[in-house]
């Protein structure tokens, strides 16, 4: 057997029902979409979520919850993750700046260190918002906290 002689398993290919090609084919006259009715016509297309008429699902359940417009969202910044960097390019001051050229934060987002993880060494830390256990951790090695 080579490419030459391949060919398709015997029943697997078939042709395509012609409908609306005379009533001898069987498939003629309504042209399998039955009498009336939008399914009946061309152009027609289901909205999305809708069931025949009856009450939507999503109308039939009740509203819920809301969105704080004045919400304030931080990315969260262990400093852990802090230790790490500052271990890599072997910095003593992380501010907006260093984060932002270690691929850590976007231009846009605020920072909010979290006191997950383990210090080892003095720190000047500057970042939007600090955790309490993170003012703490960062403090008692020594080292600075800035809020922007």
């Amino acid at each position: 057997m080579d490419l030459s002689n391949l060919q398709p398993a015997y029943g697997s290919n078939q042709k395509k029902t012609r409908i609306g090609r005379g009533a001898g084919s069987g498939k003629g006259g309504t042209s399998t979409r039955g009498h009336k009715g939008a399914k009946s016509r061309s152009g027609y297309s289901r909205k999305i979520g809708f069931e025949g008429g009856q009450m939507p699902l999503q109308r039939r359940l009740p509203k819920f919850g809301f969105k704080n417009i004045n919400r304030v969202e931080y990315k969260p910044l262990n400093i852990g993750d802090l230790e790490a960097l500052a271990a890599a390019r072997n910095l003593e001051k992380i501010g907006i700046e260093e984060l932002r050229a270690a691929g850590l934060i976007n231009k846009k987002q605020l920072v909010k260190i979290l006191g997950n993880g383990e210090l080892t060494r003095a720190l000047a830390v500057e970042a939007n918002a600090f955790s309490a256990s993170a003012e703490q951790a960062i403090i008692a090695k020594g080292g600075s906290i800035n809020k922007i």
